[in-house]
């Protein structure tokens, strides 16, 4: 399906990303950022130089200033997703989807003139820490806190499963400021490497994603001063988590959409290719069917998800459509990713090949950003209320 969505611009950037993927990823980097298990910092720098990261970095600190046009960031993710370097778009978009929309959108101006120019540029990686041992998608549920003292607060506790946490310079991170658990009991404030009491912990070996870090966290009387609570005052920090959800979910809805897509061009090539019994597996009839039903969907996936983007342009995106677009793509994803490994055969099962890769990375799509099964407890009170 030929998609209306990008205009001259849109593709004049392509072009861009395109030639960063060529310039600067390859099989052997791939492999080289899946055994160290992130994604080398001169890559990082080298993706600022080329201004495709700090894309929601407003333009008077140095960024791109796509902060509400998800397009450009959508194309970061088509084209490094489809070239089989699942890992990089991760970190690309850790920076733009979660760690940058909260300084940008909710940051104090002094903590904006801090943080965004360096950000832009990749000299300064974020991350966000919401998750705990204890408490995942209920996000009242967390026992880390920030206790009040004279020009800051002292913070205790512990996260996990932190995207980029092993190689974020900056973590904005979710606290308690309050007693009980409704949401002005919390807030968000800005930890930074080398901060006394501020351990990254280990990096966790993951099923996916192999060459982005996972890591966990442990604060024990780190002090953080007051001037790093974003937004420059307490309890908003539920509100403000609120507030971004919907673009992260719409995020993960378009890495959904550019893997299911990748898997469908990967397959028809796959399968195009191979022979079996004197045809080309693509030949039989189970295979041109199953083919058709994966380019079907692609186009049902893109419209729906180009649509959602189009809203979050205008401001439109509510949390109920990004809980959508979250599940429904990603389930999407999956259905397509285990047909294209099934008609690869033996080959499927290899990480050499990207289907396999992709696969593998593509799990945690339905858990992370709220679990599917929270989207769906998100869309089904929205129809009960307007039945009531």
């Amino acid at each position: 399906m030929e998609r209306e969505i990008y205009d001259e611009d849109h593709e004049a950037f392509r072009d861009v990303v395109k030639e960063f993927l060529k310039r600067y990823a390859s099989e052997q980097k791939r492999k080289e950022w899946d055994e160290a298990g992130e994604i080398d910092r001169a890559t990082m720098l080298a993706a600022g130089e080329a201004g495709i990261i700090g894309l929601s970095v407003p333009e008077e600190f140095g960024g791109a200033g796509m902060l509400q046009d998800y397009r450009f960031r959508a194309i970061v993710l088509e084209e490094t997703i489809g070239a089989g370097y699942g890992s990089l778009a991760g970190a690309l978009g850790i920076q733009d989807d979660l760690a940058v929309p909260y300084i940008a959108h909710m940051g104090t101006q002094e903590q904006k003139e801090k943080w965004l120019p360096r950000m832009a540029t990749g000299e300064v990686l974020g991350a966000l820490a919401m998750t705990e041992p204890g408490a995942g998608s209920d996000l009242r549920g967390i026992k880390t806190t920030a206790k009040r003292v004279e020009g800051g607060y002292l913070v205790n506790g512990a996260k996990t499963f932190i995207s980029s946490g092993k190689t974020a310079d900056i973590v904005v991170t979710f606290v308690k400021t309050g007693e009980g658990n409704k949401p002005d009991a919390f807030s968000l404030v800005i930890l930074e490497n080398g901060m006394e009491g501020f351990d990254h912990g280990k990096k966790l070996e993951k099923m996916g994603f192999h060459g982005w870090d996972t890591a966990e966290m442990s604060f024990v009387d780190v002090f953080v001063p007051e001037e790093n609570l974003i937004g420059g005052k307490e309890g908003l920090g539920f509100i403000q988590l609120m507030m971004n959800l919907p673009l992260e979910r719409l995020s993960i809805g378009v890495a959904a959409a550019a893997a299911s897509e990748a898997a469908f061009v990967w397959t028809r090539d796959y399968t195009l290719s191979r022979e079996a019994f004197g045809q080309s597996v693509a030949d039989f009839q189970n295979t041109r069917f199953k083919l058709a039903d994966m380019a079907t969907t692609v186009d049902v996936l893109w419209a729906y998800v180009d649509r959602a983007m189009l809203l979050y342009k205008d401001e439109k995106l509510t949390a109920e459509e990004a809980a959508k677009v979250k599940f429904w793509a990603t389930d999407r994803e999956w259905e397509l990713l285990d047909i294209g490994v099934q008609l690869h055969g033996g080959y499927g099962y290899i990480t050499e090949y990207p289907i396999a890769r992709a696969f593998l990375d593509a799990r945690v799509h339905r858990i992370y950003g709220g679990t599917n099964e929270i989207m769906r407890d998100i869309v089904s009170r929205q129809i009960v209320r307007k039945r009531s």
